[in-house]
């Protein structure tokens, strides 16, 4: 019987899954002192500066409970780089209106508009408007108002629930308000 003198790796088929190797994998260790998990957390190493460390999670979190970011910097600069970065983040507060696909004014998420159904009430309804047809509906289908009717405890359920995600959704609105 001869001997094979070609490896596995060359030709079609491949005898291995792509990207697998012989040798062992490399893995980073925590740049911390007589630590040996892998360090996959970077973290600079001063501002400014593209040098990191790489942290494990538990050290990552350590040095970034003491770090400075703003060190270093006069009053005007910290002030000039904190509104950069809050403009930065605020990028897409414009068009936060896209993710709610229905109709109306656009205020009221999709669940609210099912929920508005449910209740039979219309799409530019006040509150006030809502908590009437909650108790008209509730007192309809209540199980002590039809006992032995299935389908009306499972609409009372329906009711119940769809009041619920309104109300809340109302207490978020007099919160940021």
């Amino acid at each position: 019987m001869a001997r094979q003198t070609r490896s596995n790796d060359w030709g079609f088929p491949r005898w291995r899954a792509y990207g697998s190797e012989r040798s062992a994998t490399q893995v980073r260790l925590c740049d911390r002192e007589g630590c040996d998990r892998p360090g996959a957390h970077p973290a600079p190493k001063s501002p400014n500066r593209p040098e990191r460390w790489y942290f494990c999670e538990e050290h990552a979190a350590e040095y970034n409970r003491k770090w400075n970011y703003f060190q270093g910097l006069s009053p005007e600069e910290v002030a000039a780089r904190e509104a950069r970065e809050q403009s930065e983040a605020n990028g897409f507060k414009q068009s936060k209106h896209y993710g709610w696909g229905g109709s109306g004014d656009g205020s009221r998420s999709r669940e609210e508009m099912r929920a508005l159904d449910v209740l039979e009430v219309e799409v530019d309804s006040s509150f006030e408007d809502i908590k009437l047809a909650y108790r008209r509906l509730a007192k309809t289908y209540h199980p002590d108002a039809a006992p032995d009717d299935a389908d009306a405890a499972t609409r009372f359920q329906q009711v119940q629930a769809a009041y619920e995600v309104l109300r809340k959704a109302e207490e978020r609105r007099s919160a940021t308000a």
